[in-house]
């Protein structure tokens, strides 16, 4: 089947946040939700569970580790065929989502002195969680190279670990910055988390969004010692754009740190309804000529967004992501920080002359100061429109200099 992401499908008045928060004139690109429909047989597959016409209690709430229950046997074969990864049954735990899932860790390791380690600029409520969970957040912040790509400073990684830390989230592929961690850079970062005896929690929910010669590696498939250190996060949500849905999963293969992150959620996170388990099922068992498809589009909307910064939007750059829909623009160079006229933040001030809304980098914590987030997982014809306003709003036609 054909799959046209081309297609404008108009989400005003459909209680879409991306699309609600922002004003009629203005085109939303901070949100990290595609403008695509998801894919046919998960459509088919609610629609057919909608006709059945009775929404009782899932499967999910069973629990139990039996390889039978098709979720169960669906994650499983996933994880062996994509990255060769042994999984069992009972090792998967459903919740309701991924940041749910990295909050939940928090909780289940909180103690009162405990620390938290996270890898700014990163994704907000990786910053958040740990003072949710009452503990304090340390931090080692990433570096950027000359290029624009990051890299781990693993010195200051190893230095930020102290007597109270007790786990590290990583983001793999990195939210903001696109990168997606090789197996030496994994590596080295479980060495140092066992050796210093920290757990870790992976958010992996991009882990399906890689671009051409590049490949995702699970931190846990690295080494069965890893594994029993790791609670690893997926979900269907961001890959099938699903995330209204509410469905994600963890494999933790340690039994008493299954137990203890079981309990964290006792009377407090519920299990996954029947339509988040409906599409899910659908979306790994029979979406994988959609996503291939889309794989392709979203390339293509990455290299024509970096070829426009790089040729018509001066004093911003960016690195091409290796993975993720999402862009992270250097607007440092670019003059819109300075002068009575324009705004002290990159993301008002193409607010403002652009109708275009960004998410602002400083949400990302050290290192996000004059940055800007793009999501470009849209219809092209949108990303464009989107680009030529930016270009319009950076350009000083008024002093009829060339832009």
């Amino acid at each position: 089947m054909h799959y046209n992401f081309d297609e404008w499908i108009d989400r005003r008045g459909t209680d879409c946040y991306k699309w609600r928060t922002c004003g009629e004139d203005v085109i939303p690109m901070g949100i990290a939700d595609m403008d695509f429909a998801s894919p046919q047989p998960v459509v088919r597959a609610l629609q057919e569970r909608v006709a059945h016409g009775v929404f009782g209690y899932p499967e999910s709430l069973l629990g139990k580790p039996d390889e039978a229950l098709p979720m169960r046997a669906v994650i499983v074969q996933r994880l062996r065929h994509l990255y060769g990864w042994q999984v069992q049954p009972e090792e998967i735990v459903f919740i309701p989502g991924v940041v749910t899932g990295f909050n939940l860790a928090c909780h289940a390791l909180a103690r009162p002195d405990g620390g938290v380690l996270v890898s700014p600029p990163v994704y907000d409520p990786i910053l958040a969680a740990p003072q949710q969970a009452g503990m304090m957040r340390q931090e080692a912040q990433l570096i950027c190279c000359a290029d624009g790509s990051y890299e781990i400073d693993f010195d200051a990684f190893e230095a930020a670990i102290t007597p109270q830390t007790a786990l590290f989230i990583l983001c793999n592929p990195h939210n903001p910055v696109g990168r997606v961690y090789c197996q030496e850079e994994l590596t080295r970062l479980a060495e140092i988390c066992l050796r210093r005896q920290v757990l870790i929690c992976a958010d992996e929910i991009h882990c399906d969004l890689i671009y051409s010669s590049q490949r995702h590696i699970p931190i846990a498939a690295i080494d069965p010692e890893i594994a029993r250190a790791t609670i690893t996060l997926m979900a269907p949500s961001k890959t099938y754009n699903l995330a209204g849905l509410s469905f994600s999963f963890a494999v933790i293969q340690d039994a008493d740190l299954r137990k203890r992150y079981q309990r964290a959620r006792r009377g407090l996170v519920g299990w996954i309804n029947i339509m988040g388990w409906t599409a899910a099922l659908a979306a790994y068992g029979e979406g994988q000529e959609w996503l291939e498809q889309l794989l392709v589009y979203l390339e293509g909307n990455r290299d024509f967004l970096a070829e426009v910064v790089r040729s018509e939007l001066p004093g911003i750059s960016m690195a091409k992501p290796q993975g993720t829909y999402l862009a992270w623009l250097d607007c440092r160079a670019a003059g819109i920080q300075a002068g009575a006229e324009f705004s002290a933040s990159p993301q008002v001030f193409f607010l403002k002359h652009a109708r275009v809304d960004l998410k602002a980098g400083e949400t990302y914590g050290k290192g996000g100061e004059g940055y800007l987030r793009l999501n470009f997982g849209c219809p092209r014809s949108l990303l464009a429109e989107a680009l030529e306003r930016m270009k319009a709003a950076i350009c000083p036609k008024r002093k009829g200099e060339a832009c």
